[in-house]
């Protein structure tokens, strides 16, 4: 690999990252394109070898695409099951029965921490809203008192936890065991969701009241006896997050080294998943009265938007080796040395930049995560730090929701807010969210917290 100019490379990095800002802010093309042409312009820029280019974008695509596909998919038809089974409404509406209505913001906060996990942000909030809108009519208060915990936990489950596709993607560009990712995630996550939920929804519910929207307010009571049961579906969705936690343990653990070989295998995410999978289409399928043709119909009807997402995600990390062929990374490995700048720091301020910019949560989690893996020594530094790497990576792609974000316009358009309000309230919990959710990480990232081995 020859060796490039450097001011050349910084150049270089400065326009193809601007032409792929300008593509997609400015005349809204797709993402995947705009990925693609922003580090090809880099590539030409900085003056690759043409064939060099197109090694990069081989391996960016096949290496990323090894690691992320199969998850997607099987994430995918996985929280598919859990839908139409009404799977997710159970855990809530245990959770809240539990809770009390007291505490019921608590249990709306847990549940779109957990049903998140295996289920698009999207869909978890468009099954669950209405009960955080029947608690709001039985109560009296503004809905925003239930609905801001519901949407912090779906965040952080959105953006923390694997197996949701966005941390097993930096994971997987960075190259660290999931184990550790979730680890580290679950403690940032919840956190997060504490203080950006049910702290910051109860100071909503009081400085803003917003009505029950009048086609919900009129919808009947969820039929709770239609539910499979809560123990079956926590069970279930336990059962990649504990394999893939196994494997990491089985192999630090020397009480329990045995057990690696097994667990290294169904701990390996993707078997995991499918694990998972098949018990939820038994458990809250099949025994739900669903036939297979049924479910046949259901988990390929949830792939259709799992091609959008697995291309931007292969771009996201073609961008990441042409950064890294052209040397880019050594560059600006070297300049973050120079400065004393924690990895941890730069990979949250990267992420929050482009998520600022473009919107796109996936898009800066891409980018950041490419940026970063491309820095020397970045496969020295131990699981715990690359972990907490990932976490900031998850926490700045989260925060600063705005006008340019369709969650933004997703949530105004259901709860029934104008923007002015949206920006006061959904935007500010986006920012808690990914704030102290990177806080945390930062904190754990400490060189002084833990031993040299971990």
């Amino acid at each position: 690999m020859q060796v490039l100019d450097p001011t050349r490379l910084v150049l270089a990095a400065v326009i193809g990252l601007a032409i792929l800002l300008l593509l997609i802010i400015k005349f809204k093309v797709q993402a995947m394109i705009s990925i693609l042409v922003g580090a090809i312009s880099i590539g030409l820029i900085a003056g690759m070898p043409l064939e060099e280019i197109v090694k990069a974008v081989n391996d960016g695509i096949g290496n990323t695409l090894q690691g992320i596909a199969l998850l997607v998919g099987l994430g995918s038809m996985f929280g598919a099951i859990l839908e139409i089974s009404g799977g997710a409404q159970s855990i809530a509406v245990t959770l809240v029965n539990k809770f009390g209505d007291r505490k019921a913001a608590w249990a709306l906060g847990i549940t779109g921490l957990v049903i998140a996990m295996p289920v698009f942000f999207d869909a978890g909030l468009i099954i669950l809203i209405p009960l955080a809108f029947s608690l709001a009519k039985k109560t009296g208060r503004s809905s925003l008192f239930y609905v801001i915990p519901l949407l912090a936990g779906l965040a952080v489950g959105h953006a923390f936890i694997p197996p949701t596709p966005g941390p097993v993607l930096v994971a997987t560009m960075l190259g660290v065991d999931l184990g550790w990712v979730i680890l580290v995630g679950v403690f940032c996550g919840t956190l997060a969701m504490i203080v950006a939920g049910p702290i910051w929804g109860s100071i909503c519910g009081k400085k803003y009241f917003v009505l029950v929207p009048e086609h919900i307010a009129n919808q009947q009571e969820f039929d709770e006896s239609k539910f499979p049961k809560f123990s079956s579906i926590v069970l279930i969705i336990l059962i990649p997050l504990v394999l893939i936690l196994m494997s990491s343990l089985t192999d630090v653990i020397e009480p329990l080294a045995f057990l690696h070989p097994i667990f290294s295998f169904l701990g390996t995410p993707f078997v995991a998943l499918l694990i998972a999978t098949i018990a939820a289409m038994y458990v809250l399928g099949i025994r739900h009265g669903y036939s297979l043709e049924e479910l046949e119909k259901v988990m390929t009807k949830s792939l259709e938007p799992c091609g959008m997402i697995l291309l931007v995600t292969a771009c996201g990390g073609v961008l990441r080796y042409v950064l890294q062929y052209s040397g880019l990374g050594d560059f600006i490995g070297n300049a973050v040395a120079s400065m004393n700048m924690p990895i941890v720091l730069l990979a949250f301020v990267v992420a929050a930049l482009v998520r600022i910019c473009v919107g796109s949560s996936t898009v800066a989690m891409t980018m950041a995560a490419g940026i970063v893996a491309a820095l020397p020594g970045i496969e020295a530094l131990s699981p715990l730090y690359i972990a907490c790497v990932t976490a900031a990576v998850a926490g700045g792609s989260t925060v600063a929701s705005h006008f340019n974000d369709s969650g933004f316009w997703l949530v105004k358009s259901l709860v029934g807010m104008d923007e002015k309000t949206t920006l006061k309230t959904w935007t500010v919990m986006e920012t808690l969210v990914g704030t102290t959710g990177f806080i945390v990480a930062l904190i754990l990232s400490s060189p002084n917290s833990w031993p040299e081995n971990i």
